[in-house]
């Protein structure tokens, strides 16, 4: 991994949000690279209930003060940054005020799902991707983890496919357990064909359950790690049908050499 420079997007990371599956392999994978030589960016969206004075994050005003469009709405987006001092790791925040200043990740006091998660969703890979641009990074290895991040493959190959940046980059989409019962909003799939890309693309999002946006997430991917025990027979059947290298779960305790293989010899490869 020596000299790689890999793009980690994640929808959640330790020690910012409670840990579990997700949030733990988004901080182990990173954390990994960085000791083995490679360099490395975070991304994750900047919730509400994450302490900004705690974690020390703080505004970069000149990633800062650009709009993005989202169904036919200017979106302020914000970048803040904090870093993680044991791993001398910086991460970045997506912020916005309309869609993370809520004191809550996914979900309302009642349990339900926030009902902008798909516009937050789009909000993300937008906002990830643009920044990435701002600061002139172009990643051999993109990595994304968790469903809120699960669009960004789909934008990359379609909306964002002439950015010279990212046209060598390898997309790996590591796929975990169901995270959430029910669909996102039944016009997600218009609200990303309001960005130009082809409906036909998008077939999959008519019905925006979390099987669905993964599998968008696989489509558009070059290579895919199974990060988890109880990944949904029906994701893992199309996972099977595409045809592209997968990573077998592998235990976090012995995940870092089968992870850096992975990379090695089927992405980069």
């Amino acid at each position: 991994m020596n000299g790689k420079k890999i793009l980690f997007v994640s929808s959640e990371l330790v020690p910012y949000l409670p840990e579990n599956e997700v949030s733990l392999m988004s901080y182990e994978a990173p954390r990994m690279v960085n000791s083995k030589g490679g360099q490395i960016r975070i991304f994750m969206p900047r919730y509400g209930n994450i302490n900004e004075r705690r974690h020390q994050l703080h505004e970069v005003i000149r990633l800062s003060g650009m709009n993005l469009v989202i169904n036919d709405m200017d979106m302020p987006l914000i970048i803040k940054v904090a870093s993680i001092p044991r791993e001398r790791i910086q991460v970045y925040f997506i912020d916005n005020e309309e869609y993370f200043k809520r004191k809550a990740t996914f979900t309302d006091e009642n349990g339900e799902l926030f009902t902008d998660n798909d516009e937050r969703a789009i909000f993300f890979a937008k906002g990830v991707v643009e920044t990435v641009k701002k600061l002139n990074w172009n990643p051999d290895i993109i990595h994304v983890h968790g469903w809120m991040s699960s669009l960004l493959p789909l934008y990359l190959r379609k909306f964002y496919s002439d950015e010279p940046l990212f046209a060598d980059s390898k997309i790996v989409l590591s796929v975990y357990g169901k995270s959430f019962e029910g669909v996102l909003d039944k016009e997600l799939m218009k609200k990303v064909a309001f960005d130009g890309i082809p409906e036909e693309a998008l077939s999959l999002l008519e019905e925006p359950t979390y099987n669905n946006l993964l599998k968008i997430g696989v489509s558009y991917s070059d290579a895919v790690i199974l990060a988890a025990e109880g990944i949904p027979e029906d994701l893992l059947s199309y996972i099977k049908d595409q045809q592209k290298p997968v990573l077998p779960y592998v235990p976090i305790q012995e995940f870092e050499e089968a992870y850096a293989h992975f990379y090695d010899t089927e992405v980069l490869n």
